[in-house]
């Protein structure tokens, strides 16, 4: 269609068609029928062709405005629909959000954030994705979720990252195990001991790399390193006595580990920060931009379980 052409020709040249008259196709457009006339005869000029043979008493199509017909009810169909559909997404009305998560975020801090806003807007489909710190960040980058809840794992310079909770680290061990007694550990403590880790693309792992390479603990070069891909797993290697593992809080939270025993660290504390990622320069839809939102306020209000804090008094 020429460049000159709009869907207001379209609808000109199918009023008329249904109407059979310029008048009753003048008075249902809201237009004057001289405004009417030059719309159609705009279009003729553009395409080259005579659309409708003028009589006396009738208005009738020629062929090729037959032919036409068909092809521009479907274009104004399909611009209503499309039209349409933007103004329900816009009003929340339909429409999907993805978001990336750690398991633990989903299980232990997610459901009522997720509850409130289906209530809310029950025709917009959430998908959530559990995934490593690692996998989060690339997710976002991809733009295969719209945004992700997550450590700050490698700083990306195309990523936002806006701290909204902090996790305090402790030890995960067997109702069995001596350290289960204790009410603190201090890292020294921990030297001999077989430990489990979570692999390198997690951030708790990454974290935890970064505290040993600072002097901050060491392990015994005896100890040969046991790794484990998720939380799950390895918690049911620690109920067996396998090892015990360091792990922030909120992982240590969820319904894998509830039968094992929760220990803080001290000297020194260890915490890590729990952000909303986004990327940069990169439009949330309105759906996504209400959930992001009402993420951020219930993690910064709702009753969190041990050993994780707020940080809304600090980014206001």
């Amino acid at each position: 269609m020429s460049g000159n052409l709009s869907i207001r020709h379209l609808r000109a040249f199918t009023e008329v068609a249904h109407c059979g008259s310029f008048t009753q196709a003048a008075n249902r457009l809201h237009l004057t029928q001289s405004s009417l006339t030059a719309t159609v005869k705009q279009l003729e000029q553009s395409v080259g062709l005579t659309l409708f043979d003028r009589t006396t008493r009738r208005v009738l199509l020629t062929h090729e405005g037959e032919q036409f017909r068909p092809v521009a009810e479907k274009l104004i169909s399909d611009f209503d629909t499309g039209i349409n559909d933007l103004k329900a997404i816009a009003g929340q009305q339909q429409g999907q959000v993805a978001i990336a998560a750690s398991p633990s975020t989903i299980s232990r801090l997610l459901p009522p954030v997720v509850d409130d806003y289906r209530k809310q807007f029950p025709d917009i489909a959430i998908s959530l994705h559990d995934d490593s710190a690692g996998q989060i960040e690339q997710k976002v980058l991809d733009n295969n979720v719209d945004f992700g809840i997550g450590a700050n794992h490698s700083a990306h310079p195309e990523l936002n990252y806006q701290p909204v909770l902090t996790d305090r680290y402790g030890v995960v061990v067997p109702a069995t195990h001596p350290f289960s007694l204790l009410q603190n550990i201090n890292w020294q403590q921990l030297v001999e001991e077989d430990l489990l880790f979570l692999s390198a693309d997690t951030g708790i792992r990454a974290q935890l790399n970064q505290f040993k390479q600072a002097g901050q603990f060491k392990l015994s070069d005896r100890k040969a390193m046991l790794e484990v891909s998720n939380p799950a797993g390895m918690a049911a290697l620690i109920r067996q006595g396998i090892g015990i593992s360091v792990l922030p809080a909120l992982a240590a939270s969820t319904e894998s580990f509830k039968e094992l025993r929760f220990v803080p660290l001290i000297d020194p504390l260890m915490r890590r920060e729990i952000c909303l990622v986004s990327r940069k320069g990169r439009s949330l839809s309105p759906a996504a931009s209400t959930l992001l939102s009402k993420a951020r306020d219930y993690l910064f209000n709702m009753q969190l379980p041990a050993y994780l804090e707020s940080l809304a008094e600090k980014t206001d």
